[in-house]
């Protein structure tokens, strides 16, 4: 056995032996990225992946030893839903090229290396920077107080607060950050990697994102606009730098994480909020977090996306409740969790779009009516046109709905 075994699991598959170490095994449970069962005889540990994709490395010395989960979904099929966004990047079949890159993280270097190329063809994208600084002339504005109670009596030097143009932006610091990662990457081929480091030159001077700190943030404008699509992506990257035990703490990793269920809800509101606005008008809203369950506003709401549509009074209302469910199985608290999300928001239907299984529909008598939960299947498996075409017929009966409610 090498000191550092690459273990191979796959997105909800079953249980698999591999010869561990006493250390490489606790090190893979202590993750929590895979479940594991303790070594038998031959030293033999069984283990099943949780539910997130991606490579990464564990643990030091004995303890090393690398991990990679593949999606249950193709690779180009995830890439896809990774890259859904308003500014998202255009996943074309010979731009993702699955066939040459099976693995997840090795695609997702291969995107960005193509999305950083377009994106700094120009050159380096310069900003503007407010900067305090202490200087024997002037230069921008003085800052009176500072100077004052700094250098009372002083005229030199200088207390001044200036604008610098200079490469050291938020975007550009997400991008070194992102392209610093992929360095960091198991798996990422000689090509890809070459072209990473010389991102980094193109980039030096530019501040890196200091790990745990929280992202740097920028401001989408016409200036930026050769940007956004890796800077799309970039964001993917660093927020997959680390991830969420079940306690709530956040743990940096070596390599790249994706929650599954987080990347399947973020793909459905997004892509179905624009096609219910490109259908009916009104705004999408996903992840909408301006609802509560009680009047003390102590229980918060948490849909995965609201529709709002104007009312009669002119005013935006709710029209619309989904929540994604990246689940096999049916699980009847989901149900209580949406008649919840309808009974407060005062709707007559609510939305369940699953991943797999089979659609149906739920009717509950409540005071004065009832209310239709419905269950949708959103197949992730199809080629992209008929997905993006299931994705429209699900908006036209979610608009449907709304419409037979107001009859």
């Amino acid at each position: 056995m090498s000191d550092e075994p690459h273990v191979r699991l796959r997105e909800a598959g079953g249980w698999s032996e591999w010869s561990l170490t006493p250390e490489q095994a606790w090190e893979l449970d202590r993750s929590e990225l895979v479940d594991v069962r303790p070594a038998g005889r031959g030293g033999v540990s069984r283990l099943r992946a949780k539910d997130r994709v991606g490579a990464v490395r564990l643990g030091r010395g004995p303890g090393r030893v690398r991990l990679s989960i593949a999606p249950k979904v193709s690779v180009d099929r995830l890439m896809y839903l990774l890259g859904y966004a308003p500014d998202r990047l255009v996943w074309e079949n010979q731009q993702v090229d699955a066939a040459a890159r099976p693995d997840l993280l090795p695609a997702v270097a291969h995107a960005f290396t193509r999305a950083a190329r377009r994106a700094l063809r120009s050159g380096v994208l310069l900003g503007y920077r407010e900067t305090e600084d202490t200087l024997p002339v002037l230069r921008g504005r003085l800052r009176a107080s500072a100077q004052l109670s700094r250098r009372p009596g002083l005229v030199l030097p200088l207390e001044v607060t200036y604008d610098d143009h200079t490469a050291d932006i938020p975007e550009n610091r997400l991008l070194v950050g992102a392209v610093r990662r992929l360095l960091r990457v198991p798996g990422v081929d000689p090509v890809r990697r070459a072209e990473l480091q010389g991102f980094a030159a193109q980039l030096e001077g530019v501040a890196v994102p200091v790990p745990g700190a929280p992202l740097p943030v920028w401001q989408r404008s016409r200036l930026n606009l050769r940007y956004h699509p890796v800077l799309a992506l970039a964001g993917l990257i660093m927020g997959g730098a680390s991830y969420e035990l079940e306690e709530g703490r956040t743990v940096a990793v070596d390599g790249l994480v994706f929650r599954m269920w987080q990347v399947y809800e973020d793909f459905l509101a997004r892509a179905l909020g624009e096609a219910l606005v490109r259908r009916v008008g009104g705004r999408a809203e996903p992840a909408d977090r301006s609802h509560y369950l009680d009047a003390g506003r102590r229980h918060r709401l948490e849909p995965d996306l609201l529709h709002y549509l104007p009312g009669a009074d002119g005013v935006q209302q709710v029209a619309t409740v989904v929540d994604a469910k990246y689940k096999r199985a049916f699980h009847r608290d989901d149900l209580y969790q949406l008649l919840a999300y309808c009974v407060r928001l005062g709707l007559p239907d609510g939305h369940l779009v699953y991943a797999s299984g089979k659609p149906s529909t739920v009717r509950v008598p409540v005071a004065g009516g009832e209310i239709q939960l419905h269950r949708h299947v959103l197949d992730l498996g199809l080629p992209y046109p008929v997905l993006e075409s299931r994705i429209d017929e699900l908006a036209d009966i979610l608009a449907g709905c709304r419409e037979r409610a107001n009859l």
